[in-house]
C-alpha cells in the first residue's frame, strides 16, 4: 500500500505542477489550457484516491483539511472546465477566471504544504 500511495502522490503533485505552471507560462496573457484542465482532473481524482487509502489503512486523517482542499480542487476544476469550454468555442478566458484557477491551485498547494 505504501507503494501504491506513493504513486499517488507523485502523480498528484504532477497534476499542481500542470495547473501552476500552466498559469505562470501564460501569466501575462491568461487562458485556461489544455493541460491545467487535465492536472485538475488528476488533482482531484489522485486526492481523493489518496485519502481512500489512508482511511482504509486506519490513518489519522484531519478531515477539516481534506474538505478545504476539496472544495477548492473542486473549484479549480470547475474553473478550468469553463475556461476550456470557452478556448473550445473561440471565446476569450477572463483573466478572473484564468487566474483563478492558477491561484486557487497555488492555495491549495500551500493548505496542503503549511496546514499540520
Amino acid at each position: 500500500m505504501t507503494i501504491l500511495f506513493s504513486i499517488l502522490l507523485f502523480v498528484h503533485i504532477l497534476g499542481a505542477a500542470a495547473i501552476f505552471g500552466g498559469w505562470l507560462a501564460n501569466f501575462k496573457n491568461p487562458t485556461v489550457t489544455i493541460w491545467q484542465w487535465y492536472g485538475a482532473l488528476v488533482q482531484l481524482i489522485t486526492g481523493l484516491a489518496m485519502v481512500g487509502l489512508a482511511e482504509a489503512n486506519g490513518g489519522d486523517l484531519n478531515h477539516i483539511k481534506i474538505g478545504v482542499k476539496l472544495v477548492i480542487a473542486i473549484v479549480v476544476a470547475v474553473a478550468a472546465f469553463i475556461g476550456r469550454k470557452k478556448v473550445k468555442a473561440g471565446e476569450e478566458v477572463s483573466t478572473g477566471l484564468a487566474h483563478a484557477v492558477g491561484g486557487m491551485t497555488f492555495i491549495n498547494i500551500a493548505v496542503a504544504v503549511l496546514w499540520h
